[in-house]
């Protein structure tokens, strides 16, 4: 498996956290996409990945309200020193929350994660979206001071904008940026990658198969129940599948001339783009577990990269991913 680095400032060297060019969102595991394997074979899969090479593996507090968390710590533990752990928070409080306060919060979060992780520190923690109410350099402050204590290696941001990671990265240097970036949505392309760039920030996609939809398997005639996040993303309602065919079309075209698979093509394409960019696809089978991270050996020339920017260019996409239509889930029976 070949490596990457995120950010320059995280790290026991202070170079960077390496970490494998594709990483494991653990996410579905416990919610997000109906029902999946049961807990033993979740950690036999994540210890498969690690066996393939894999060494950065994602979760949150909030997945399955930490039970996500303890199930990549029991799947983690016999080899902790050889993998890289991101986490992610919620900081809740409005604008009348003290910096003390805001101290309090993040070290009472992080504590309970390490002891669902059964770990003595966190590779890489993440603010889970941007409190507007608290500033980010009180955040920032905050997670200098972790760093400082060695309970965490870095931190970053999740769905940042450009002005909001380079405040936080001015007080605190960030090492990465965990957003949604897939070839069907390029929003952060605009600002956000090229800061991360400049920065020296890596930039971890979340989704980066589009919820699974770039695996070209999902048709128009799929129903999703329960807590099924797809229920709610429009690119899944079926006019917007049909209406998205030219995408799925163009990587089928490019899956057979590279002797691959679509969603090959689409995280390679990703790794292309720039070299600080890590993926962190969901996989709840080893055959999709073996496809996504076989996607680190799919080279992309540049003319190859070119056409397909050329082709996407002139290709419409119908439907997105929003916080806010995920929201809806809540009150769906």
């Amino acid at each position: 498996m070949h490596t990457r680095l995120l950010g320059t400032s995280g790290g026991p060297s202070g170079t960077g956290i390496e970490v494998s060019a594709v990483g494991f969102g653990a996410m579905g595991f416990s919610h997000g996409y109906g029902p999946g394997p049961d807990a033993d074979e979740a950690i036999q899969l994540m210890r498969k990945a690690f066996e393939l090479g894999c060494t950065f593996f994602d979760t949150a507090e909030g997945y399955g309200n930490g039970a996500n968390e303890e199930l990549v710590g029991h799947a983690l533990t016999p080899v902790r020193d050889q993998v890289v752990i991101a986490t992610k928070l919620h900081i809740t409080g409005g604008e009348h929350l003290t910096p003390e306060g805001l101290s309090r919060q993040l070290r009472g979060r992080l504590e309970a994660s390490l002891t669902r992780l059964n770990t003595d520190h966190i590779d890489l923690y993440y603010q889970h979206r941007v409190n507007q109410d608290i500033p980010v350099e009180d955040v920032a402050v905050v997670m200098g001071e972790l760093i400082a204590e060695g309970k965490i290696l870095g931190w970053g941001q999740s769905q940042a904008s450009e002005d909001e990671l380079r405040r936080a990265h001015a007080v605190t240097p960030l090492t990465a940026i965990q957003s949604e970036f897939s070839l069907m949505e390029r929003m952060f392309e605009r600002d956000v990658i090229p800061a991360c760039s400049s920065l020296d920030i890596g930039f971890v996609p979340f989704s980066p198969l589009a919820s699974g939809f770039l695996s070209g398997k999902n048709t128009a005639g799929d129903t999703y129940t329960g807590n099924d996040v797809r229920r709610v993303i429009t690119r899944f309602a079926p006019d917007n599948v049909r209406a998205n065919q030219p995408l799925l079309d163009l990587l089928h075209a490019f899956a057979r001339d590279k002797g691959a698979t679509p969603a090959q093509v689409s995280l390679a394409w990703m790794l292309h783009k720039a070299p600080f960019i890590v993926p962190i696809p969901g996989m709840r089978r080893l055959e999709r577990i073996e496809e996504n991270l076989g996607a680190a050996d799919v080279v992309l020339t540049d003319e190859e990269f070119g056409r397909i920017e050329t082709e996407l260019a002139a290709i419409e996409i119908h439907g997105n991913r929003t916080d806010e239509d995920i929201a809806k889930l809540r009150s769906m029976s």
